[in-house]
């Protein structure tokens, strides 16, 4: 059954989801439309609040730019293409690969979510490559949409941004709900409920949506299955400036600055991970593990062809979240599920809505930033549980990712592959989910 569901949404997907780019417009032209229609901005202010938003995303977006080509330049090391083609090799099936690499992607989602995202898209890309050189027919498609699944489990993983804000001192809120520990939010029976759950779930989904029919597989590209090769001038004709391209010891000399600090941060704060860490010591590891600069300057460039739809995309996000955000758009949606809600169906309605919020405006801490205060709020009102109203919007945020094309943008990239291609799979299991999360959220 799940198969046939699986191949009904990617079937539907080729069929109606465009490209990235086109869903960023339509949502723009919506969100401009319910700001309108629902809000008191005007038609010129709508464009105002556009405008307004649509760079603040720019830090971010080359934050993530980065993420990317240090990702996959630190893939294509040597060792570590070792361990992954021995991980890779693991699986023997179509169906065994995609449970793997969901299972990976969801165990690296929960540590950072920056981590999920690369190591998701970098290990499915990897799985397919050994699939193909080893004559074993794997879905790639399949493959890449577990390769996501990370973005899907993240908010109530060590990384949740509404979680850890509320348990930071002097946040936006902290007057009215004071500080929340995590050990109320992240370490709730509520939230290792959900991810015990989930950790069993998604892989077993992925596991099960494999078609079983060969003759439906479709493997990966033979191009993607070509790592960089070194096409660099032959030692015997190196000219001074050929051997300072290729000098180890500068490799191992900037190498060794980096460690100091990635050693002392650690040290400092602790296993607390944040996008400029991660990027770091990616970059720095990467540098030292391909040896020569050269060949870590070739590895960046293979890695930052996947950037085109960060660059382009991002700016368009910002714009709905600005329009979202300051025409009070955002506030009016959540309240129209307060004003249903009782104190049983808040946590439901409160998901829900979180759900719904998430496709306009994908940022965990953005979204926080303008549904908290509504939801806060309300849960006061019906004398409800604050950290449970948290993990509840949590969940919303993090759940539509399966739908939202926005955070796949970096894996369609890494993997090569066209958000059609994958949705499919990721809308089943955004369907197959929003059911087990409103149990368990009556339930807790």
């Amino acid at each position: 059954m799940l198969e046939r569901m699986g191949n009904y949404f990617s079937n539907w997907a080729h069929k109606y989801m465009p490209d990235p780019m086109i869903f960023a417009i339509l949502l723009t032209i919506l969100t401009y439309i319910l700001g309108l229609i629902f809000t008191k901005t005007t038609w010129f202010g709508m464009i105002l609040d556009w405008y307004k938003g649509f760079w603040v995303l720019l830090k971010f977006g080359m934050q993530m730019c980065v993420i990317l080509v240090t990702g996959y330049a630190l893939a294509t090391t040597a060792p570590v293409q070792k361990f992954l083609r021995w991980l890779a090799g693991i699986p023997k099936t179509s169906a065994g690969a995609a449970m793997l690499v969901a299972l990976v992607a969801v165990i690296a989602g929960l540590i950072n979510w920056g981590l999920g995202l690369i190591v998701g898209a970098i290990f499915a890309l990897e799985v397919g490559r050994q699939g193909y050189l080893n004559n074993r027919k794997f879905h790639y498609p399949l493959l890449v949409a577990a390769g996501y699944a990370g973005l899907a489990v993240w908010h109530g993983g060590l990384s949740g941004s509404a979680p850890l804000l509320v348990a930071t001192k002097g946040h936006f809120l902290a007057k009215d709900i004071g500080i929340i520990p995590v050990a109320k939010t992240l370490g709730s029976p509520l939230n290792i409920t959900v991810l015990i759950v989930m950790l069993i779930v998604i892989p077993l989904v992925m596991f099960m949506m494999a078609p079983r029919d060969e003759s439906k597989i479709e493997t990966i590209s033979p191009a993607l299955c070509k790592v960089g090769e070194d096409t660099g001038t032959p030692k015997s004709e190196w000219t001074f400036a050929d051997k300072l391209e290729n000098s180890v010891i500068l490799s191992w000399i900037i190498g060794l600055g980096g460690l100091i600090y990635i050693f002392y941060y650690f040290g400092k704060h602790g296993f607390s991970l944040n996008l400029n860490i991660v990027n770091f010591t990616f970059l720095i590891v990467g540098i030292i593990l391909h040896k020569r600069p050269i060949a870590y300057v070739r590895a960046i460039a293979d890695g930052v062809r996947g950037c085109a739809g960060i660059i382009l995309q991002f700016p368009f996000y910002a714009g709905i979240m600005g329009m979202m955000k300051f025409s009070g758009l955002v506030a009016v949606i959540a309240g129209w599920f307060v004003a249903i809600s009782n104190a049983t169906t808040y946590p439901v309605f409160t998901y829900i809505s979180a759900c719904l919020v998430n496709i306009f405006v994908p940022s965990g801490g953005g979204q926080w930033a303008v549904q908290g205060p509504v939801l806060v709020k309300a849960a006061e009102t019906l004398h409800f549980s604050i950290p449970k109203t948290i993990m509840a919007m949590a969940y919303g945020d993090q759940w539509t990712n399966l739908f939202q094309p926005f955070w796949a943008l970096p894996l369609l990239g890494i993997c090569g592959v066209r958000a059609r291609d994958i949705m499919g799979y990721c809308i089943a299991l955004m369907f197959i989910g929003i059911p087990i999360y409103i149990i368990l959220l009556l339930l807790f």
